[in-house]
């Protein structure tokens, strides 16, 4: 058996030393990347080799790559690297990493063609100027070889102990059972379904109700297949935290018959630093300080560490004095199941996707919850500009950025002056704010880069706002609107991602196997045609394990809770909650479409059955004030919580048995109607020819689904819900909603 490993990774596990430091440095997009090498090599002569596919063997370690370009003429290996700024205040460490990616490409050259010997060049190419630098140095074969056998022997060892541990996880995973006595009704079925996806190469959308144990349901079948289909790891993905430690909880139960599989657990930056104020570089952060000197030992600890859940890796990390978060980057190279965000796989600069491309990885991706990919894709492709930033930076701006800024300024005045109401879409980003925009961006990014001192201040952060605004920007199109909306302040710019689709499928392309599992996927082509899936994708609606007896529902169509008919609802739902509430007593949630819709019900609620216990939801409520909110669902106990449909108390929230009976639903839980989302409607209308059930009815439904499911947690539970609106009637609607619910009476 031998172990694979592409030369960049090679290099990075042996080459890399000192602290860790990331100060901001200007550096080109990936686009500016390809158009920098593409332009170099063009300026080669006929015989030049562009991107020479290379390889090698040291013992039981084979090593591969390709060389960015080889001119026979010269006898010389190029090794392309582009840059913004100032090549000058280029860390050492990058100078040292670069050097002995072209050192190993020189040797396997070399052994390739023979030589015996070579001139190495390192080729720094200034994207904004167009200007090379060439360093070189002339090497003999042997020099270049010795050079190879030091990095792969600081590499064999880990090599070795990485081959021990995958063939130990593959025997484990072949002999794996399910963990428990049987499966649950309809877990066999999704475990299957996940499965034959899998075996396939086929993405999957599984719509599997809330109680048959979706988690370990879909990590069993993709565990089994690692082995069984040669792949190298699976990621699971979820959109909250409570999703990321159901699946730590079921790996943690797989493990007892598998204890080789390694799992670790991402977290987000914000959560995972132990010290937020300083800057990433070894003079502010004691973490960061010698990190890469510390990084083999804490390594070496983690992998033997029982689970990597964010406490474990934690402690492994402090243990060694090395940042948490960082140790968490570089673990996910040599872990089995990684469970961490969406963001983590489908963002555009996304370390799981990044890492899978540059290592060639076979990959399952199971992404919990998926009916939240949809907006969570939004948000991630979506950018804004807000005038208050631009206008305080100005202020501070020194002066070789004062013209650039003032000429963004200038285009965005236009733009605003233009604008005849509050809010106004455009069908592409105009020309001369783009221009304007990315010459702003040039000159921020050329300052920033001579003084790393101001970075981390307003003028990073308007920066990055700006560049992530222009490369959005450069993508534009019908999955895509550029708005302008008005308030006291002045224009937001916002290019808004609709459809992400566009971005969301080469995530799809790149892994093995993806599914998307959710209680609420339905109908099926929304999502999928949204989200970009491809056109093979098996779609399982996996039965529910529940029956009508258990859930009584409810249609209460003499309401209306449209926004014109709010104030005369506000009896007729009181009088209702109050004479369930009176013939069963226990604990339920009311769901209503807005916080202010919210007050008003629940303060006449209290007004007219005041002996009823009762809690509210609040705006921005923190994670203290969401766990006493629950914790109010206590068995036994009696009251009524009041909640806003689609928030946090909406869906992944477990109140088994007597925590929770009933819920009232009073709306439809349709989004609001506002030139947004009529641009949405329009766009989806344009795109698909459903509009209106697109950005309407079907996100809606979805969230009554869900917040009804809160409901019926077990086969042992039984509860009642209350659908409190006239279109429920309509037909339309009826067939979104779940075929096991009782009849309407």
């Amino acid at each position: 058996m031998s172990y694979t490993v592409a030369v960049r990774a090679l290099c990075e596990f042996s080459a890399k030393e000192g602290d860790l430091d990331l100060r901001f440095t200007p550096s080109p997009t990936a686009q500016e990347g390809i158009a920098g090498h593409a332009l170099v090599t063009a300026r080669r002569g006929p015989g030049y080799q562009r991107e020479v596919s290379l390889e090698g063997e040291f013992g039981a370690l084979r090593v591969r790559g390709r060389a960015d370009g080889y001119d026979p003429a010269l006898g010389q290996l190029e090794e392309i690297k582009t840059y913004r700024g100032d090549l000058a205040a280029m860390p050492e460490r990058h100078r040292r990493l670069h050097w002995a990616q072209a050192r190993i490409y020189g040797h396997l050259l070399c052994r390739t063609l023979g030589l015996e010997k070579l001139r190495v060049a390192l080729l720094y190419f200034d994207v904004a100027s167009g200007r090379e630098t060439l360093l070189h140095e002339d090497r003999s074969a042997a020099e270049l070889e010795a050079h190879f056998a030091l990095h792969c022997g600081r590499f064999l060892a880990w090599a070795e102990q990485e081959m021990a541990q995958r063939r130990a996880r593959d025997g484990q995973l072949r002999a794996l059972r399910f963990p428990h006595a049987d499966f649950r009704p309809g877990q066999r079925d999704l475990a299957e379904a996940m499965y034959k996806a899998s075996k396939r190469a086929r993405c999957l959308l599984a719509q599997a109700p809330t109680g048959i144990g979706k988690t370990i349901g879909s990590l069993f079948p993709m565990l089994k297949a690692l082995p069984e289909q040669g792949l190298d790891k699976v990621f699971y993905l979820a959109a909250k935290t409570p999703g990321r430690r159901l699946a730590l909880d079921a790996c943690a139960i797989l493990k007892a018959d598998a204890p080789a599989l390694r799992v670790l657990e991402l977290s987000a930056r914000t959560t995972a630093c132990e010290h937020p104020q300083p800057a990433c570089h070894g003079d502010s952060c004691p973490l960061a300080r010698g990190f890469y000197d510390r990084l083999a030992a804490a390594r070496a600890a983690a992998v033997r560490a029982p689970m990597l859940d964010r406490e474990g890796l934690r402690a492994v990390a402090l243990a060694h004095q090395v940042c948490p978060y960082y140790l968490g980057m570089e673990l996910a190279r040599w872990s089995d199941v990684v469970v961490a965000d969406y963001n983590y796989y489908f963002d555009l600069s996304a370390l799981l996707h990044g890492l899978t491309l540059a290592n060639d990885w076979r990959v399952n991706v199971l992404v919990d919850e998926a009916h939240n990919l949809l907006e969570r894709g939004r948000q991630m492709y979506t950018a804004e500009l807000e005038p208050a930033a631009l206008k305080a930076l100005r202020k501070e701006a020194p002066e070789v950025l004062k013209k650039p800024l003032a000429r963004l300024r200038r285009q965005w005045a236009r733009l605003d002056k233009e604008q005849s109401g509050d809010y106004q879409a455009y069908a592409a980003v105009p020309e001369k704010l783009l221009a304007a925009l990315q010459e702003a961006t040039a000159a921020m990014g050329a300052h920033l880069a001579e003084h790393a001192d101001q970075t981390g201040g307003a003028l990073q952060r308007f920066h990055f706002d700006a560049l992530l605004f222009a490369r959005l920007a450069a993508s534009f199109g019908t999955h895509s609107l550029f708005d302008l909306a008005r308030d006291g302040g002045g224009a937001r710019l916002c290019v808004r991602n609709i459809i992400p689709a566009p971005f969301l499928k080469p995530r799809f392309a790149a892994a093995h196997s993806c599914a998307l599992f959710s209680a609420t996927l339905s109908p099926w082509n929304y999502y999928a045609d949204t989200l970009g899936m491809p056109a093979d994708t098996a779609w399982v609606d996996v039965a529910s394990p529940f029956d009508a007896a258990q859930l009584e529902v409810h249609l209460v169509a003499g309401v209306s809770t449209r926004y014109r008919d709010r104030a005369a609802s506000l009896a007729p739902i009181a009088a209702l909650m109050a004479r369930q509430y009176a013939g069963a007593p226990g604990n339920y949630l009311a769901f209503f479409s807005s916080f202010e819709y919210l007050q008003q019900a629940a303060g006449r609620f209290a007004a007219l059955h005041p002996e009823v216990p009762q809690w509210r939801q609040a705006p921005r409520m923190d994670e203290a004030a969401r766990a006493d909110f629950l914790a109010r669902f206590a068995a036994g106990g009696r009251g009524v919580g009041f909640a806003v449909l689609g928030g946090a108390f909406g869906e992944g929230v477990d109140l088994p048995g007597e925590r929770l009976i009933g819920a009232f639903i009073a709306t439809l839980g349709l989004p609001q109607t506002n030139p947004v989302n009529e641009q949405i409607r329009q766009r989806m209308e344009s795109v698909f020819g459903d509009g209106y059930d697109y950005a309407y009815l079907y996100p809606g439904l979805r969230k009554v689904v869900q917040a009804a499911g809160r409901v019926i947690r077990t086969r042992a539970d039984r509860g009642v819900v209350y659908l409190i609106d006239d279109r429920y009637a309509r037909p339309e609607v009826r067939r979104l909603l779940p075929s096991w619910w009782s009849a309407f009476p």
